[in-house]
C-alpha cells in the first residue's frame, strides 16, 4: 500500500469512494424511506454552511457521497480543500435530484464534519509553535476504518503524518525491546526483518536509554512524556545525531514550550481521537 504522501489526486478520490460507500451502505440499507416521501422526479438546490470558523476538508468525500446518490449532480465550491472558512459562509452549492440530496445529506455531512474537525484541530497546533523547527505529527490513534481519511486531514491543517499502520514503518517501544533482548538487539534486528521500512524510531523514557540508543545507531528517537529540563538535556546530548519526536501529554497550553527545547517533531494523539466535529448544516430550495 502506498503512503499518503505519495497519493495524487485520483488516490484521494478513490479513497473517498471506497469510504462513501461503506457509509451509504451503513446508513441507506435497502433503501431511504424518508426520502421516497418526495416525488423522485423533483430536483432541489442545496447549499451547506459552516456554523462556525473552520479549516474545510473532505471535499473529495462530499463530491463522492453526492454522487454516488446522483451522478448527474453538479456541485459549486466557495471555499477550497485547507481553507478557512468564517461561521455561516455557505461552502459548497449543488443542484440535483432532490432525493438523492437528501439521501447524500448525513454521510457527506458526517465526512466533512470529522476532517475539517481535524484539519482545524491540527492547524492550531501548527500555528502554536510558529518559528520553531517543530512540526506537528499525528499518531495511530484513529477512528477505525477511517485511519487514511483523518491522517488526509492533518495533512490540509498542515501537520506532518507518522507511519500509516505497522507495515509501512518500525516504532520500537519498551515491550518490544524487552522481548527482543535490549536496544541494541533490538536495532540490529530491524536490519535483517525490515529493510523496506520508511523509517525506524525508538522509544525512550531517560537519558540513559537515549544514549544507549544513539550509541546503537538509532536515527530517529521518541522521547516519551519527558519533562522539559530533561527534553532540553536530550536535545544537548543528541547534538543533531537523530530526529528527536517528543511525546505524551501535549496540549495547546504546553505545545510552544515542548517546541522551544528543540526537539524535531512533536506527535499528538488528540488531532484524531479527542475531535470535536465542526457544526455544518445542508439546507434545501426545491425547485
Amino acid at each position: 500500500m502506498k503512503h499518503l504522501s505519495d497519493f495524487s489526486a485520483s488516490d484521494i478520490q478513490a479513497l473517498a469512494r471506497a469510504d462513501v460507500a461503506r457509509a451509504l451502505a451503513e446508513d441507506v440499507g435497502p433503501g431511504d424511506l424518508t426520502a421516497a416521501l418526495v416525488d423522485s422526479s423533483r430536483n432541489a438546490r442545496a447549499r451547506i454552511l459552516a456554523r462556525e470558523a473552520a479549516v474545510i476538508c473532505g471535499v473529495a468525500w462530499v463530491e463522492a457521497a453526492v454522487l454516488a446518490c446522483d451522478p448527474d449532480a453538479r456541485l459549486t465550491w466557495h471555499v477550497t480543500e485547507g481553507q478557512r472558512c468564517q461561521a455561516d459562509q455557505v461552502i459548497v452549492e449543488m443542484e440535483g435530484n432532490a432525493q438523492a440530496l437528501l439521501t447524500a445529506e448525513r454521510t457527506a455531512l458526517n465526512f466533512m464534519q470529522m476532517m475539517s474537525a481535524v484539519a482545524t484541530k491540527t492547524a492550531t497546533f501548527v500555528e502554536a509553535v510558529v518559528g520553531t523547527s517543530a512540526a506537528i505529527v499525528d499518531t495511530r490513534k484513529t477512528l477505525p476504518g477511517l485511519r487514511l481519511a483523518q491522517k488526509y486531514a492533518v495533512k490540509a491543517g498542515g501537520g506532518v503524518n507518522h507511519r500509516i499502520g505497522l507495515y509501512d514503518a518500525v516504532l520500537i517501544k519498551e515491550n518490544h525491546i524487552a522481548a527482543a533482548g535490549g536496544v541494541p538487539a533490538v536495532l540490529k534486528r530491524v536490519a535483517e526483518t525490515a529493510p523496506q521500512a520508511r523509517f525506524v524510531e525508538i522509544e525512550v523514557e531517560t537519558l540513559a536509554q537515549l544514549d544507549e540508543a544513539l550509541a546503537s545507531g538509532a536515527t530517529m528517537v521518541l522521547l516519551d512524556n519527558m519533562d522539559i529540563p530533561t527534553l532540553q538535556e536530550a536535545v544537548r546530548r543528541n547534538a543533531g545525531r537523530a530526529v528527536l519526536e517528543s511525546s505524551g501529554g501535549v496540549n495547546l497550553d504546553t505545545v510552544r514550550v515542548l517546541a522551544q527545547t528543540g526537539v524535531d517533531r512533536i506527535s499528538i494523539g488528540a488531532l484524531t481521537k479527542d475531535v470535536k466535529a465542526i457544526d455544518f448544516s445542508m439546507r434545501f430550495d426545491a425547485f
